[in-house]
C-alpha cells in the first residue's frame, strides 16, 4: 500500500542513511527530490549499483548551496515539500541559514529529520560506522565489519522519526523536528552484547549447542534449534547432546546437504555462505 502518496520528501542527505531511508519513503508512495552538491554523491564511486538503487524512481539534482542561486532553488523545492532529511552537521546546516529555526520561519508546514553521529551536545562531532561500532565493541580484530550497522540502523530510526512527525502534523500538532543520532543507533543494535546475551559462551554467544555454528565436510552450517520444540526434534533426530557430539555429527556430512536436511526437519539450520 502507498501509505505516503502525496507526501513530498527533500533529500539533502548523501552517501548513507539518508539515501537509505528515503528509498523506503519512496517505496511507501512519496515522491522525492535528491539534492546532491555540484560533485554527486559519494556513495556512487563507492558502488553504482547500490547508488543507483537507493536513487531508482527519485528527482536527482546537483545543486551548489554556497551559491545564492543554489540556495534559492533548493527553497523552491521545500516549499513544496512535507519533509526534509538532513545529514550535515547542525552547525554547517547554520551557516547555510538551514537550520531547523530559520527553516521553520520560511517554510512552517515542514518537518525534518536530522542525521547526525551523536545526541546532543555532540552533534557536531565526526563519526563514521566504523567507529560508532569500534565504541561498542562490535569489532572483532583485525576483521571489518561485514554489514555498516549504524548507518543501516540508522536509515530504519530516520524512517521512523519522518513518519511520527508527519502523525503528529496530521494530528494538528504542527510540524516538527528530531534528530537521529548514528551513534544511538548502532548502540540500539548492540543491546543484545550489552546484557551479556552474545558474549563469547553466553547462550547466544555460543554456549548453546543447539545455537551454533559448526565446520562440515565441505563448509560450515549455522544451527539455531533455540526454541525447546526445535531442540527436541533436532536431538531426537540426530542422538546428540553434547557440543562434542553435535560436532561430530555435522562433520559427517556437506553444508547443504544439512541445509536440506534441517528443511525436512523443520529446524533452522542453513549452510553459511
Amino acid at each position: 500500500m502507498k501509505l505516503l502518496e502525496g507526501i513530498r520528501v527533500v533529500n539533502l542527505a548523501v552517501n548513507l542513511p539518508g539515501p537509505v531511508a528515503a528509498r523506503r519513503l519512496h517505496q511507501m508512495g512519496a515522491s522525492v527530490v535528491k539534492v546532491e552538491p555540484p560533485a554527486g554523491d559519494p556513495m556512487e564511486s563507492y558502488s553504482k549499483t547500490w547508488y543507483a538503487d537507493m536513487a531508482a524512481g527519485h528527482t536527482v539534482v546537483q545543486v551548489d548551496l554556497k551559491d545564492p542561486a543554489g540556495l534559492a532553488r533548493l527553497h523552491a523545492y521545500l516549499s513544496e515539500a512535507d519533509l526534509l532529511i538532513t545529514a550535515s552537521r547542525p552547525a554547517a546546516l547554520e551557516r547555510l541559514g538551514l537550520g531547523w529555526k530559520a527553516l521553520h520561519e520560511r517554510h512552517p508546514a515542514l518537518c525534518q529529520v536530522a542525521i547526525v553521529g551523536y545526541p546532543s551536545p555532540r552533534q557536531n562531532e565526526a563519526g563514521h560506522d566504523l567507529t560508532y561500532q569500534a565504541s561498542l565493541g562490535l569489532l572483532t580484530p583485525p576483521h571489518m565489519p561485514r554489514t555498516l550497522l549504524a548507518d543501516m540502523a540508522g536509515g530504519e530510526q530516520t524512517v521512523e522519526g519522518a513518519l511520527a512527525l508527519l502523525l503528529g502534523r496530521h494530528r494538528g500538532l504542527g510540524s516538527g523536528y528530531c534528530e537521529v543520532a548514528l551513534s544511538s543507533a548502532a548502540e540500539a543494535m548492540a543491546e543484545p552484547l550489552r546484557y551479556g546475551c552474545t558474549v563469547p559462551g553466553a547462550n547466544l554467544g555460543g554456549g548453546c549447542p543447539e545455537y551454533n555454528i559448526y565446520p562440515a565436510q565441505d563448509g560450515w552450517v549455522a544451527v539455531a534449534a533455540l526454541e525447546p520444540h526445535f531442540k527436541k526434534r533436532l536431538e531426537e533426530s540426530l542422538v546428540v547432546g553434547t557440543d562434542e557430539e553435535y560436532r561430530a555429527v555435522f562433520a559427517s556430512r556437506g553444508a547443504v546437504e544439512w541445509q536440506q536436511w534441517g528443511q525436512e526437519l523443520d529446524v533452522p539450520i542453513v549452510a553459511l555462505r
